[in-house]
């Protein structure tokens, strides 16, 4: 391996006492492949298979706490029947080396009316255009339950800690965000009380933590820094969320972002880039984990070198290499690869639905040789 990749594989020791063996981080992948009750299938044990090996932490795509929270095929914990999949994850993880992280999260107004099990579509504020359901108190209440529940089958099942996606959209961005939370009562309204629900999850799956006497067991929490539209999050609202966060028995933050470098759009100061103001704004007190389209060694070394990331997860990088680490440490790095080829699919192990995906040009996975970029997201 050169020399000015070194860094990269320094460990590292979250505030817990555990040790993460270098900096780099598989980011959730959303693969679209699990069965009915959300388990392993064939394709999507092909595509995991030595994909991460080498890395400090894996952290599982999308996983349901809730059927009511099901917006497309992915795992579930929300049930006892659950454990064995979520044990199997585990296996997968450590077996390659890595520390496994499960990514807890709930589609709230997103959610797929026709994979909730019989159970509404909800959200903080009905929404009359899809037919979601408002949230009762009582109804918020059960969720955190579920958050924590959801925990507490991760830790039984032999992961190292979980992840609370409040990032993309979903269901706690929901409650954060007032372009979603328009409600009256504890749980909306004011900046003070959007934050209530993310901060809640968060004591709900520290309880659990200590109940088992775990203080090793992992909690991140993952969060986008802004939205669009007048009523979306701004910087300034996300250092709210920043702070209060920074009170909590947390061992790392994740920010989410489609570009490293991407400034600020408003709240803040626009001359700067989102990563720079949150590594600012957290001035240490727990590691950042930084991501972006950092698809080469190169981009890696370059992001970590800026200082705003303690942690950088890599993810579209791995679909394409699923020996990215080997390549890095072999001196082979001039053969990590950063377009998918179609004449050769077959060594990517893509799920189906990751084909189509790509065929169609989605800017949610790496671009194609054939076809490239046909549709960019600009939401985050």
């Amino acid at each position: 391996m050169k020399a000015k990749y070194k860094p990269l594989f320094v460990p590292y020791e979250l505030n817990n006492g555990v040790i993460l063996k270098n900096r780099l981080v598989v980011a959730p992948l959303t693969i679209y492949d699990s069965g009915a009750n959300g388990e392993l299938t064939d394709s999507a044990r092909r595509f995991w298979k030595n994909r991460f090996e080498g890395f400090g932490m894996y952290i599982m795509p999308f996983t349901n706490v809730h059927p009511s929270g099901i917006g497309f095929e992915s795992p579930n914990a929300y049930d006892e029947s659950h454990l064995d999949t979520l044990k199997e994850y585990a296996e997968i993880a450590h077996e390659q080396g890595a520390k496994s992280i499960v990514q807890l999260a709930h589609a709230g107004i997103r959610a797929n009316k026709a994979m909730t099990k019989g159970y509404d579509v909800i959200a903080p504020t009905a929404d009359l255009l899809n037919g979601a359901r408002e949230l009762t108190s009582d109804e918020v209440e059960e969720l955190v339950a579920s958050f924590a529940y959801a925990a507490e089958l991760a830790l039984r099942a032999g992961h190292d800690g979980v992840e609370i996606h409040g990032a993309n959209g979903w269901l706690i961005q929901q409650f954060f965000s007032a372009n979603y939370n328009q409600r009256k009562d504890y749980w909306g309204g004011s900046l003070e009380r959007r934050l209530h629900f993310p901060l809640a999850i968060v004591d709900a799956i520290d309880a659990v933590r200590r109940k088992y006497k775990r203080p090793d067991f992992i909690i991140g929490y993952r969060f986008s820094p802004e939205e669009p539209g007048e009523q979306g999050l701004t910087m300034q609202e996300t250092f709210a969320l920043v702070d209060e966060l920074l009170k909590k028995p947390l061992q790392y933050l994740h920010v989410s972002l489609w570009d490293f470098y991407k400034h600020a759009r408003r709240g803040a100061d626009i001359s700067k880039t989102r990563m720079q103001l949150l590594h600012e704004r957290i001035a240490g007190k727990v590691p950042l984990i930084g991501v972006g389209n950092l698809y080469t060694a190169d981009d890696m070394i370059k992001a970590y070198q800026t200082g705003y990331a303690d942690l950088l997860a890599v993810g579209k990088s791995i679909l394409l290499n699923p020996n990215l680490i080997e390549l890095i440490q072999s001196n082979r790095e001039s053969e990590i690869e950063t377009e998918f080829d179609w004449e050769r699919f077959e060594n990517y192990r893509y799920t189906p639905a990751m084909l189509k995906g790509t065929m169609q040009g989605l800017d949610f996975y790496p671009p194609s040789k054939q076809y490239g970029v046909r549709y960019i997201t600009e939401e985050y």
